[in-house]
């Protein structure tokens, strides 16, 4: 049977704030009947119980307090779920060598199969992952100019990949030479340079090509490569 949800009626032996907690669920009607100082103890004791409380015990009474609880702690108590659950599931991988099933991260993380699941089936949707992936992005251009430091300073695998990257940020460019690099091949435009045409170059050939090459990731202008 569920409790009643008004705290108007309370015993002498009881406080306004203990009935609140017995309560299946506590709505913002249920903290309106308190008064300011009660109120506050509430607070307290929620904030108290989070931190103290473990696993599915700590799961049950966050469910119990949910929708009273403002946008900044619903969204630290999402941030705590998704490191526990990114932690469990890169652990587990490294001792089973397979992906893990949401009942093992239930038992690593101590959080619930329902728990697990919805979250990883709704985690690319949620605000704060958006964010995340907001400030990534931000840092792209300082993960780029590190990469063309190494790339004009000769490394070639950096060059290659500030090429690429560059080419997945201007490929929709109109009138931009396309050069497009596969495993074994180069393609620019209609010409295909494969690993034997590059043999059959002469030094001076393949020297030109270097020089071009080298003044096009200096003076980025514009060189696209797609996968």
């Amino acid at each position: 049977m569920k409790k009643n949800k008004s705290l108007q009626r309370f015993t002498n032996s009881k406080s306004k704030v203990e009935m609140l907690f017995e309560l299946d669920k506590i709505t913002f009607n249920n903290i309106e009947q308190l008064s300011p100082n009660e109120k506050s103890e509430a607070v307290i004791i929620m904030n108290e119980k989070i931190n103290t409380l473990k696993g599915l015990e700590r799961e049950a009474f966050i469910e119990k307090c949910y929708n009273v609880f403002n946008n900044s702690t619903k969204n630290q108590l999402w941030e705590n779920n998704h490191r526990s659950i990114t932690w469990a599931i890169s652990t587990l991988m490294q001792e089973y060598g397979r992906m893990p099933t949401k009942i093992e991260i239930a038992e690593k993380t101590e959080l619930s199969r329902q728990t697990v699941h919805k979250h990883i089936k709704e985690y690319s949707n949620h605000p704060q992952y958006l964010m995340q992936n907001e400030q990534f992005k931000f840092m792209t251009d300082k993960v780029l100019a590190k990469v063309f430091h190494y790339a004009v300073n000769g490394d070639m695998a950096a060059a290659k990949l500030y090429l690429n990257s560059m080419g997945a940020n201007e490929r929709n460019n109109k009138g931009s030479t396309l050069i497009q690099n596969q495993n074994n091949y180069i393609q620019i435009n209609g010409l295909v340079l494969n690993q034997e045409t590059i043999k059959q170059l002469k030094p001076e050939q393949l020297l030109l090509i270097e020089n071009i090459l080298k003044a096009a990731i200096k003076e980025n202008e514009g060189v696209i490569l797609t996968e």
